[in-house]
C-alpha cells in the first residue's frame, strides 16, 4: 500500500510542476519494458490478466507465478509490453485497482525470465502468429470446392461407428485418397494455367500481325515472294564484292611479302660476298707477309754462308 501511495504522490507532484513526460520518474526504466503486477486475486488466469492489462498496450509475455505442487496462482505475475510507453500507463491507471476485493500493486521492473520460467510463460506474439497462420489457412481452405474425397472422409469421420475397429484403418485409407485427388486437382490446375497462357500468346500474337499488316490483295504473297528473292540476290552481290575485295586484299598482301622476302634475300646476298671478299683480302695479306718473311729467311741464310767462305779464304 505504501509502494501505491508513493507513486500517487511522485505522479501529483508531477503535475502540479508541469513536467514534461521526457523529464518523468518512468524514464528511469526506460531500458525495460516488464511490469511487476502484485496483489492480483487468486481465481484469475493468465487470459483474465491479458484482458486487463491489454487496454493500455499490447502484451508480447506474461509469467504467472504458481506453486510447484498444486500449480494455484501464488498472486503475481510479470507481463511484458510491445511498447515500453505502455508500462507508465498501466503503471499509473492500474496501480491501486480494486479487483474482486484486491488492490493491485502495478510497477516498473527489470525482469529477466530463467530458462524455467520462460518455458512456462506464455509468449503471445509466437502465439498470435501460429493462430494467425491457422485462419489463414482454414480461409483458403473454406474458398475451395470440398473435393468428393474430403467430403466423404468427413461423412466417414462423422457419421461412422466409434466402436468398429476398422474405422482408423478405413479413415487412414480415405486420408491417402484425399491427399491423391488433391495431387491430381494440382497437376491439371498446371496444365490449365499453361494452356491459358499459351492460347494468350497465340491471341496476342495475332492481334500485332494484323495491327502491323494492313489488309492486302490476294496477290500479295507473290510481292513478298519476290521481294525475298530480290533480297537473297542482293545478298549475293554484297558477299561476292566482299570476297573479291578479300581477295584482291590478300593478293597485295602476297606480293608485298615476296618483294620484302626479296630484298632481305638481296642483302643477305651482298652480305656474304662482302665477308668472302674480305676473307680473301685477310688472307691475301697474310700470305704476302709469310712470303717476306721467307725472303728475309733466305736472305740472312746466303749472308752466313758468304761470311762463312770468306772466313775460310783467309
Amino acid at each position: 500500500m505504501n509502494n501505491i501511495r508513493e507513486i500517487e504522490r511522485l505522479n501529483q507532484r508531477e503535475l502540479d510542476a508541469g513536467i514534461p513526460p521526457s523529464a518523468s520518474w518512468h524514464q528511469d526504466w526506460a531500458d525495460t519494458a516488464y511490469i511487476y503486477i502484485g496483489g492480483l486475486p487468486y481465481e484469475l488466469s493468465e487470459g483474465d490478466i491479458i484482458t486487463i492489462f491489454s487496454q493500455y498496450g499490447e502484451p508480447t509475455f506474461i509469467n504467472l507465478i504458481r506453486d510447484k505442487e498444486t500449480g494455484k496462482s501464488k498472486g503475481f505475475a510479470f507481463l511484458k509490453y510491445e511498447d515500453q510507453r505502455s508500462t507508465a500507463l498501466a503503471v499509473d491507471n492500474l496501480g491501486g485497482a480494486v479487483i474482486l476485493g484486491r488492490t493491485l500493486r502495478v510497477d516498473h521492473t527489470r525482469y529477466k525470465p530463467k530458462d524455467e520460467e520462460a518455458e512456462k510463460g506464455m509468449n503471445l506474439a509466437a502465439w498470435e502468429g501460429e493462430a494467425k497462420e491457422e485462419s489463414e489457412e482454414e480461409v483458403v481452405r473454406e474458398r475451395e470446392p470440398l473435393l468428393k474425397e474430403e467430403i466423404e472422409l468427413r461423412k466417414l469421420i462423422a457419421e461412422h461407428d466409434e466402436e468398429d475397429p476398422m474405422k482408423e484403418y478405413l479413415v487412414r485409407e480415405k486420408k491417402k485418397e484425399v491427399e491423391e485427388a488433391r495431387a491430381r486437382k494440382y497437376k491439371e490446375r498446371k496444365k490449365e494455367k499453361r494452356h491459358e497462357h499459351h492460347h494468350r500468346s497465340s491471341h496476342r500474337d495475332k492481334r500485332r500481325s494484323r495491327s502491323r499488316s494492313p489488309r492486302e490483295p490476294k496477290d500479295s504473297h507473290r510481292r513478298h515472294r519476290s521481294r525475298s528473292r530480290d533480297r537473297k540476290d542482293r545478298n549475293r552481290d554484297t558477299k561476292g564484292k566482299d570476297g573479291d575485295r578479300r581477295r584482291s586484299r590478300s593478293r597485295e598482301r602476297r606480293k608485298a611479302e615476296e618483294s620484302e622476302k626479296r630484298k632481305r634475300d638481296g642483302r643477305d646476298d651482298r652480305n656474304e660476298k662482302r665477308h668472302h671478299r674480305r676473307s680473301d683480302e685477310r688472307k691475301e695479306r697474310e700470305g704476302g707477309s709469310r712470303r717476306d718473311e721467307d725472303r728475309h729467311e733466305r736472305r740472312r741464310r746466303d749472308d752466313k754462308q758468304r761470311d762463312r767462305k770468306t772466313s775460310i779464304t783467309f
